[in-house]
């Protein structure tokens, strides 16, 4: 073969792979967001939420110690309203309320719709739920859970399809250390052996497994005066290690208020959706706002 043959050969294998690197990209692209307010006492600083498979209802935790639940009202897809909104304060192993100190609530998991997983940042704890309204079962917790920070643990919480329970802390203890990822199998052990690499000033916030099983997780970065941004990635998971990173979303600072809390869901076309919650902090230059986005090759 001549040599200008070979170089256009080169070039066009250059070309193809290039091509093919961008075709398989992924990125979400954003459907909507709705404003949510209710007069209820304790409204806001929702940092975690489920959503129903069909996208249809969800359950969220407050800062507070709430759950609440609703049915979403959509137009075209989009979410413009809440309906037949409940909310339940949460108890503790002995069925009395939460104490001061004990309610601020993070994450949220559910596992076969009977097994509600809460993480509790102030006192470095998860629970197990049967009920929304039933007293539950505190975890028993690695020893590294006492080290983690104040303020800063296990915010983000997720369970596979097998009921292995998933979790990192907010802060990995230095700006240049990996998160460490906690892991949960049924019979109760847990391990530590998966890394999340921290980049860019982002700290994960909310987590959640999606219909195809890969990981997904949100990540905020506060950015002063002008407001919070956000970024969602997604990961394979393997024994070892999570491989495969995929960055989804970057948004610029004040896109959107605080988001906290991520489920992914496949709508009626088949499409992934990801839906997030944003925690207002209970205050009134915040807002607690919905937002979803599309999963769009």
């Amino acid at each position: 073969m001549c040599r200008s043959s070979t170089i256009k050969l080169t070039i066009l294998s250059l070309c193809c792979l290039v091509w093919g690197a961008v075709a398989q990209a992924q990125s979400l692209e954003l459907v909507g967001t709705k404003s949510w307010t209710e007069r209820v006492s304790g409204f806001g600083g929702f940092s975690s939420i489920e959503v129903s498979s069909n996208g249809s209802s969800f359950l969220v935790t407050t800062d507070k110690g709430m759950f609440g639940q609703g049915v979403f009202k959509r137009v075209g897809g989009k979410i413009v309203g809440v309906q037949s909104p409940k909310f339940q304060k949460m108890l503790r192993d002995d069925g009395q309320a939460l104490g001061k100190g004990q309610t601020d609530s993070e994450g949220l998991a559910v596992f076969g719709g009977s097994e509600i997983y809460v993480s509790f940042e102030g006192t470095h704890v998860i629970r197990r739920f049967g009920a929304l309204d039933a007293a539950p079962v505190t975890l028993k917790m690695p020893r590294e859970f006492s080290q983690l920070q104040t303020n800063s643990s296990i915010e983000a919480l997720a369970v596979d399809t097998k009921g292995v329970l998933y979790t990192l802390p907010e802060r990995s203890g230095l700006v240049d250390r990996p998160f460490p990822v906690f892991r949960r199998s049924r019979d109760g052990r847990w391990d530590s052996r998966l890394r999340v690499a921290r980049s860019g000033g982002f700290l994960p916030v909310g987590a959640d497994f999606g219909p195809d099983g890969r990981f997904y997780l949100l990540e905020r970065y506060f950015n002063g005066i002008a407001g919070f941004a956000s970024r969602v990635r997604s990961f394979e998971v393997g024994v070892n290690a999570l491989w495969d990173e995929k960055t989804l979303l970057v948004t610029p600072s004040g896109t959107h208020d605080n988001l906290e809390g991520i489920s992914v869901w496949r709508d009626a076309g088949g499409d992934l959706r990801v839906t997030m919650i944003s925690d207002d902090n209970f205050k009134f230059f915040q807002r607690t706002e919905f937002v979803e986005y599309r999963l769009v090759p």
